[in-house]
């Protein structure tokens, strides 16, 4: 794709992804507007208010030594390396996603943020992309080991929603991944932009780099099709039991293609009924792979004892295709359909609960 068509593709994004939001009269400051540097500026929590529309936020972002076990409620996140990531979840066993999308907290793979711990041997396969405008992770995960009901197809968490106060309400995002953080491992930055999607025994989470223009952030962050799960939204060539960190061509924006004749076009999802984009979703080229054994990864996990049902029922043995060639291989749209690869697909069917929410399967 040239480069002139790329910006075309970017500006589209970037106009169309807050169209829908009403900010809450009680709290009108979107939560992407609201920065604290870590950890001195952090309120103990963001989202206060009590006489808003959905009340306050249910945990804090204040985290620490004192915080951390595996009642915690924090739901300040972290994203730095394939060995030290959070993930949304809920905070109460056996729930779902659409039910608890506003209380979710952060569950980590490393000791030390003052979070809830994601339990040895839950994480079952992870991707990291490194791109030049973001970070992109997706893999598969027993998700009753993090509160999800076995059978929950999911939705997505993001900092917006339709009230701009966020999903969950008050979560915050830091890395220090980023080139524009220097290297400083010990130095965290407020990711601005991010989006995660969970269920079907899948994940997959972008957050897009806060020293980027924000019509970047905007676009390879969107938020508006949250109905199309990963397929879409993070094309990725994720493998069930393989951990992998790789360098990655950046994705084409979810909802944007390039029809007959080379014209830019803009799918948009409809608020109900069958999801059917008329494109399949392109999975960008990966290189320099280096892979990793996921026990040298979670050192800090070997003795957070997993809990729950086992979710093998739900097709968590499924395999992704490893090819890793520009094609695309993460299955189709519809709930029916089968690629054979076992890679993050998106289901048709959709929950409603105050949002619309994607439902993720492995095909």
């Amino acid at each position: 794709m040239s480069r002139s068509t790329l910006s075309v593709l970017l500006a589209i994004a970037a106009t169309s992804k807050f169209a829908l939001a009403q900010p809450d009269p009680a709290d009108p400051t979107p939560l992407v507007d609201k920065t604290y540097a870590y950890p001195s500026g952090i309120p103990y929590q963001v989202d206060y208010v009590t006489n808003a529309i959905r009340g306050p936020q249910v945990g804090y972002n204040i985290c620490n030594s004192t915080t951390e076990n595996q009642n915690s409620y924090c739901q300040t996140s972290m994203v730095n390396h394939i060995d030290d990531f959070c993930l949304w979840a809920p905070p109460i066993p056996n729930s779902t996603i659409g039910d608890t999308e506003a209380e979710e907290v952060a569950w980590c793979t490393k000791p030390g943020h003052g979070t809830r711990l994601i339990p040895n041997g839950a994480l079952q396969g992870v991707q990291y992309l490194i791109t030049s405008d973001y970070i992109q992770i997706a893999g598969f995960i027993d998700q009753t080991q993090v509160n999800m009901n076995a059978q929950d197809y999911g939705g997505e968490l993001d900092p917006h929603g339709a009230d701009l106060r966020g999903n969950p309400l008050g979560g915050l995002m830091y890395s220090n991944a980023f080139p524009s953080n220097g290297g400083n491992n010990d130095s965290y930055q407020q990711v601005i932009d991010w989006t995660n999607f969970m269920g079907g025994d899948a994940f997959c989470i972008t957050i897009c780099d806060p020293a980027s223009s924000a019509a970047n952030q905007s676009a390879y962050c969107q938020n508006i099709y949250d109905r199309m799960g990963c397929s879409y939204n993070m094309p990725n060539n994720a493998q069930n039991g393989t951990f992998e960190v790789c360098d990655s061509d950046l994705k084409i924006p979810a909802g944007l293609y390039v029809g007959t004749g080379g014209v830019t076009m803009t799918y948009s999802q409809p608020a109900s009924g069958v999801v059917d984009p008329p494109y399949t979703a392109f999975t960008p080229a990966s290189s320099n792979c280096v892979t990793y054994a996921s026990a040298a990864l979670y050192t800090g996990l070997a003795t957070v004892t997993p809990t729950g049902v086992s979710a093998s029922s739900s097709g968590a043995t499924g395999t992704a295709k490893a090819s890793s060639t520009g094609t695309n291989t993460a299955g189709g749209a519809a709930a029916t359909q089968s690629s054979g690869a076992g890679a993050l697909a998106v289901s048709t069917l959709a929950g409603v609960t105050g949002t619309l929410f994607a439902m993720i399967f492995l095909s």
